[in-house]
């Protein structure tokens, strides 16, 4: 019924339908947000371990606070699995849950926010605080529309927030984001911006450049809210990491890395921290299992991610991810395709990650990308099948190394 609608009703029509649903929800529970302060964290990449970071600091701090992102729903002690599949649900969902972390005597709020949400009105009605930029990058081009459509509608955030800023200078959009007013504005970056890595030094249990911005935007939140710096590093040098981002499932005789990067951007930064001394052994070889994203979204991307993997990857398998009424076949043809020849294509994605157990030796790393923690796959007529990648892991290393 939805895709019917979208279909046959013009744009400005659906865009009001949506932001009628927007106050229905706040005025049903009532305007929840305004007894919070509301955190919003936006971007391209990071969106969940930067929240989830900035809720470490702030519990360790001995604030009550409410998380809604990507992998779970948290308030105070209470927490369930994100099986929605939607980084940021409806508007409904969101302003039940405010109520709920108003109810329990929470002080604040982290949210995700995402272009398609800012998009469908998912923003509105909620009393925002501090809004967070981590960086952008191309995606849900076809959604939008164009890349400046996507930064705009992610701009929708800071135009609606009033209060506070906090913004990665060293990301080449962040002129655009630094336009919109704000009381305060903290800037970060690994060598520019008020909380840099020359007056802060930090040492981060887990890896990848792209987790030191996230650590940044995370303590520059802190420090927006009255939090001491040094005790918000303090939190962050203990942090273990967010399940499935970069997660280390096996350890020996080889390393197998499940991680939800699914954007060209995530996944170069990945085979990239997998390619530094600190993790990849001379002569090692690097084997990675991908796939892409169906329901037509970002068709473009597809071959730039099995290019990706060919540069980076000694081996490269692609395999099926979330199809939903797309032929998977296609899906992994067109990624396929970037790698000019060097992919194994492989439909069923246990018999991916099998081979790619298969495949390694000691000391190789074995990385499984894009749908990290995700509890199903995607399917045909709206399905989900139950998945976890990191699961399937292993069990498919527990067949071939029972004997061992």
């Amino acid at each position: 019924m939805k895709e019917i609608l979208k279909k046959f009703l013009p744009n400005f029509i659906l865009s009001f339908y949506h932001f009628i649903l927007a106050f229905l929800g706040a005025l049903i529970y009532g305007f929840p947000s305004k007894k919070l302060i509301l955190i919003g964290v936006t971007g391209t990449n990071g969106k969940t371990t930067t929240s989830e970071m900035i809720a470490k600091i702030f519990e360790k701090a001995g604030k009550k606070i409410a998380l809604l992102n990507s992998i779970r729903f948290k308030i105070g002690e209470k927490e369930e699995i994100n099986k929605l599949r939607m980084t940021m649900p409806g508007r409904f969902f969101i302003q039940r849950f405010l109520k709920k972390a108003v109810k329990e005597s929470c002080e604040y709020a982290i949210l995700e926010v995402t272009s398609e949400g800012i998009k469908q009105h998912r923003h509105r009605f909620l009393d925002f605080k501090v809004a967070v930029f981590t960086n952008l990058a191309p995606e849900h081009i076809e959604a939008h529309g164009s890349f400046e459509k996507y930064r705009e509608a992610k701009g929708k955030l800071f135009q609606a927030t009033k209060e506070i800023h906090v913004i990665n200078v060293e990301d080449k959009n962040s002129d655009y984001f630094l336009k919109f007013p704000a009381k305060r504005k903290i800037t970060y970056g690994l060598k520019t911006g008020d909380i840099n890595l020359e007056n802060t030094k930090i040492k981060l249990k887990i890896p990848g450049e792209f987790n030191l911005y996230n650590a940044l935007a995370a303590i520059s939140v802190a420090i927006s809210q009255g939090i001491d710096k040094d005790f918000a590093i303090k939190v962050l040098e203990e942090f273990k990491g967010v399940p499935g981002r970069m997660e280390e499932v096996i350890s020996k005789p080889f390393k197998v890395i499940v991680d939800y990067a699914f954007t060209p951007n995530a996944l170069e930064k990945v085979y990239q921290t997998l390619r530094t001394s600190n993790f990849q052994l001379p002569n090692s070889k690097l084997i990675c299992v991908l796939g892409a994203c169906g329901g037509g979204r970002d068709k473009w991307k597809r071959p730039v991610l099995g290019e990706l993997a060919a540069n980076y990857c000694d081996e490269v398998i692609v395999t099926n991810e979330d199809p939903y009424d797309e032929d998977p076949w296609q899906i992994i043809e067109q990624v396929a395709s970037g790698t000019k020849g060097k992919a194994r294509k492989i439909l069923d994605r246990r018999e991916a990650i099998r081979e790619a157990l298969k495949l390694a030796k000691e000391g190789d790393i074995v990385v499984i990308t894009g749908k990290g923690c995700e509890p199903s796959i995607c399917v045909k007529g709206g399905k989900k099948i139950p998945w976890d990648d990191r699961k399937v892991v292993r069990e498919e290393f527990q067949k071939i190394y029972e004997k061992i």
